[in-house]
C-alpha cells in the first residue's frame, strides 16, 4: 500500500445537468466507502485555479469529470500523462480550463501530482437542472469502479460502509 497522499477530486457544476457528474461520483464514493487516512475525497465544484493549494498537497490525483471527446454520450474515458493537456486544451468547459491551469501552476511549485482523469461523455451540460441525464446516471457505477480500480493499482484498500468489510478497491 502506498503512503502517498491520494486525492479523489470531483469537479463540475451541479446546476447544469451532466456537468455535476464528477461531484455526484465523489458523493457516492464517500457514502459507500471509508478510505485510509492518506486518501482524501474532495468536492472541487467549479473552483478551478482556486484548487491549486489543495491539489498541490496530493502525490496522486484522481479527477472525476465529464469529458467531451466527440464520442457518444455515455462513452467512458481514462486520460493520463500527455493525454490530459491534449484533451483539456479543447476547452470543453470553463472548469476544465481552470483545472489545467491549476495543474500547470503546480509545476511552478515543484509539486505536480501524478494525475489521471476519469469521466464520461456527457449528454447535456447546458440545461439548468440538478438531475443527471439517464445516460450519464447509468454510467455512474462504471466510473465508481474505475476510481476503485485506480486505488487498487496504487495498492489501496478501503472499507465498505454497508458491510464493514475491508475490501480491495479492485471491483473485479
Amino acid at each position: 500500500m502506498t503512503d502517498d497522499h491520494v486525492m479523489i477530486l470531483g469537479v463540475g457544476n451541479l446546476l447544469l445537468s451532466d456537468e455535476g457528474f464528477g461531484i455526484r461520483v465523489v458523493e457516492e464514493l464517500e457514502r459507500r466507502y471509508t478510505f485510509p487516512d492518506n486518501i482524501s475525497v474532495v468536492d472541487g465544484g467549479v473552483l478551478g485555479v482556486s484548487l491549486l493549494g489543495v491539489m498541490s498537497e496530493a502525490d496522486q490525483l484522481i479527477v472525476v469529470d465529464v469529458i467531451r471527446n466527440k464520442g457518444v454520450p455515455g462513452d467512458l474515458y481514462r486520460l493520463a500523462g500527455d493525454a490530459i493537456p491534449e484533451r483539456i486544451r479543447a476547452k470543453n468547459s470553463l472548469h476544465q480550463v481552470d483545472f489545467l491551469e491549476a495543474l500547470t501552476l503546480c509545476q511552478a511549485m515543484d509539486k505536480v501530482p501524478e494525475a489521471v482523469i476519469l469521466g464520461v461523455e456527457p449528454e447535456d451540460i447546458n440545461t439548468l437542472s440538478t438531475e443527471l441525464t439517464e445516460t450519464t446516471k447509468n454510467r455512474m457505477e462504471d466510473v465508481i469502479q474505475m476510481v476503485l480500480g485506480e486505488l487498487d493499482r496504487l495498492g489501496i484498500t478501503c472499507q465498505d460502509k454497508g458491510t464493514g468489510d475491508h475490501v480491495s478497491c479492485n471491483p473485479i
